[in-house]
């Protein structure tokens, strides 16, 4: 991948650029970033640019043979680790058991997200892991010189889902690391990382996408009109995949539209029976698809009260958010706005933690029925 296939993300860009030019490459980056921004893309072309053996200042040359290897992510030094399911075999799973439905899904779409990895891995109900085994997988691969290029690079892709053992490897690595050997973490959510990893990696913080640049990215991908492409973009608020969600109509996004709605009005109402029938639906969707309709419903919570606010022209949403928000959002305050997020965030955090979901779910209706009536 080329810095050129990057949607926006200048500055940073110029920043992996810079640290090339200058020679003070950190052995240990962390690129934090919310889903659809663009960090993946970002570590696999700082990858290409390292390894292309006829760079340029801005980019890699895209036509070498270590450029062709990269794109392919066939590069002997170019090493991954990414959560994994255990298979029907028994055997313990690690990133290379899945290198090659791996490759197939980056290549389709690199800004591609967690839930739809373990959707491509028919595991949407599973959680993936990063575990014990592959950290000494880590250390066998990294313990090789490299093959071609002059770095070996590993590429660690959601290490919030690495369990402490993998960590405690992953740590002693970063501490004393093998010669010529460039680790790039790619995360979402710093809190579920190590903080004895966090305080050895150099964050680069990676911010939503602008809107100018999805608007230019968003028009030439899939031949919107200047109109269509400008309002998918405000409303996308700096997030490629949420805006290809709004193209593409997704099933996901109208169900998470539907239950957000459903769950507002049965929390409100405060009946019971009705509650608990939605709850058990909603316990059927898998822990993954659960998480990121909650993510849903903390923007539309956050946006409902900018809508309340009289802030019309600054909230992001689309048509049908718009009608249902205008109704709705008389009840979404500054008074009990930034406590309605506390629960859904705290809603989150135990589902991702393997909480029963139809405890966590309905506990959260009886909570957000005391908060809507403030």
């Amino acid at each position: 991948m080329l810095f050129a296939d990057i949607i926006g993300q200048q500055v940073t860009i110029n920043h992996l650029r810079h640290t090339v030019k200058e020679n003070r490459i950190s052995h240990a980056q962390l690129l934090l970033g919310g889903e659809g921004y663009g960090a993946l893309p970002l570590a696999l072309a700082f990858a290409q640019y390292l390894m292309c053996q006829n760079r340029s200042e801005t980019d890699a040359c895209g036509t070498c043979a270590a450029c062709r290897k990269v794109a392919k992510y066939q590069h002997p030094d170019l090493h991954f680790v990414f959560p994994v399911i255990p298979d029907k075999t028994n055997d313990i799973p690690v990133s290379d058991k899945y290198i090659a439905p791996w490759r197939q899904f980056i290549l389709k779409e690199p800004y591609g997200t967690y839930t739809e990895w373990m959707a491509a891995l028919n595991a949407e109900k599973t959680q993936g892991l990063i575990r014990a085994e592959e950290g000494r997988e880590i250390i066998r691969k990294l313990s090789m010189k490299s093959f071609e290029a002059e770095y070996k690079i590993m590429i660690i892709w959601y290490p919030e889902k690495m369990n402490a053992e993998a960590g405690n490897k992953l740590l002693k690595l970063i501490e004393e690391p093998p010669e010529k050997t460039l680790f790039f973490l790619v995360a979402e959510n710093s809190e579920f990382i190590l903080n004895t990893i966090l305080s050895r990696t150099q964050l680069i913080k990676i911010g939503r996408i602008s809107e100018d640049a999805l608007f230019v990215a968003l028009k030439n991908r899939f031949q919107l009109n200047d109109e269509k492409a400008r309002q998918i973009a405000r409303i996308s608020d700096g997030n490629y995949v949420q805006a290809k969600e709004y193209i593409n109509s997704s099933v996901d996004t109208q169900q998470n539209y539907d239950n957000f709605i459903q769950m507002m009005r049965l929390s409100y109402a405060g009946k019971i029976p009705e509650m608990i029938a939605w709850v058990d639906e909603v316990a059927k969707l898998g822990r993954e698809r659960q998480k990121a309709f909650l993510a849903y419903s903390l923007r539309m919570v956050r946006e409902n009260l900018v809508l309340n606010q009289k802030q019309k022209q600054m909230a992001r949403l689309s048509a049908d958010e718009t009608s249902f928000a205008e109704r709705f959002s008389t009840y979404i305050h500054p008074a009990n706005c930034g406590l309605l997020q506390q629960e859904l965030d705290k809603a989150f955090m135990h589902i991702a933690r393997y909480a029963n979901a139809k405890v966590v779910f309905l506990d959260l209706c009886f909570k957000q029925n005391r908060l809507l009536r403030l």
